[in-house]
């Protein structure tokens, strides 16, 4: 009798762990197709994939592997406290991208049989980015947030802190770094016209998290208004920068262009990359 109930308990137990592996990988598949459904219906992303230099797309996934890795713990499949759990999430995450890529752009008609391997595997590559980080927060932002992710997530350190926010700021960046638009703003930007947009991308910033009282937000009662602007704002801001930069390179958007004509482009760059920072800080 009592191994009988045991039985039944280990079947109910397995049954469950089962259907808990199968929704968390419809969450996945759902999230990488919502984060990157713009990009696999951009023109400009679907060049990429066939004239972009395969070390330029290797150097891509290989950024975005740490980059899954820090989502595991902040809004990963699961709360997790061991570096294999989050190795596991960020497999099923790139497992589950290329999926959702791969299909969709079968489905549009971008994919066909004719087609040679290193052009298949260059158009899925270039949508991994946006869609495994997708993947990843399929869990945390689709439902299914438990008072042990809240936990988990509570008080982040400041280099955490800044690390959402770069992972916020290459989520919108990937959306426009390679539409010829964003190099037409900054063709037609003047220096007054720059310094203004990043004076408005610190001003937003800020506010999103710190002033308009959104959902995540932080209150600034018993800080130093001053010294979170320079410290979490100001510093935010530098790895917005720094992330428009990298993702420029990525692109090829600053081969043999001016050192004017790359600062232009980074600042138009980090505008939205801002944006996301904060909207990043906000719900992660």
């Amino acid at each position: 009798m009592r191994e009988h109930i045991l039985s039944e308990n280990t079947s109910t137990h397995e049954t469950e762990s089962t259907r808990s592996l199968l929704i968390g990988v419809g969450r996945a598949f759902g999230g990488a197709l919502i984060f990157a459904m713009p990009m696999l219906m951009t023109m400009e992303m679907w060049s990429l994939g066939f004239s972009l230099d395969p070390w330029r797309i290797a150097a891509l996934l290989i950024v975005t592997l740490p980059l899954l890795l820090g989502l595991s713990r902040f809004g990963g499949f699961r709360p997790t406290t061991r570096l294999r759990d989050d190795i596991a999430d960020v497999f099923v995450a790139v497992v589950v991208a290329a999926f959702a890529s791969g299909a969709s752009l079968f489905l549009f008609g971008l994919l066909e049989f004719g087609m040679s391997p290193r052009e298949i595997m260059g158009k899925i590559a270039v949508q991994l980015v946006p869609a495994s980080i997708g993947a990843m927060l399929g869990r945390s932002q689709l439902g299914g947030r438990t008072e042990a992710t809240e936990v988990q997530n509570q008080n982040p350190s400041y280099w955490s802190e800044l690390f959402i926010m770069g992972v916020g700021a290459l989520f919108l960046s990937l959306n426009v770094a390679p539409t010829e638009e964003m190099v037409l703003i900054a063709y037609k930007m003047s220096v007054w016209h720059q310094v203004t947009m990043v004076v408005l991308s610190l001003v937003l910033m800020h506010a999103f998290v710190y002033t308009l009282d959104f959902r995540g937000g932080t209150s600034l009662e018993g800080k130093s208004t001053l010294g979170t602007f320079v410290r979490f704002t100001f510093g935010g801001y530098a790895v917005v920068l720094l992330v428009s930069l990298g993702t420029l390179w990525l692109f090829g958007r600053t081969d043999g262009t001016s050192l004017a004509a790359i600062i232009s482009s980074t600042v138009v760059l980090a505008f939205p990359g801002a944006i996301g920072a904060a909207a990043a800080r906000l719900v992660l």
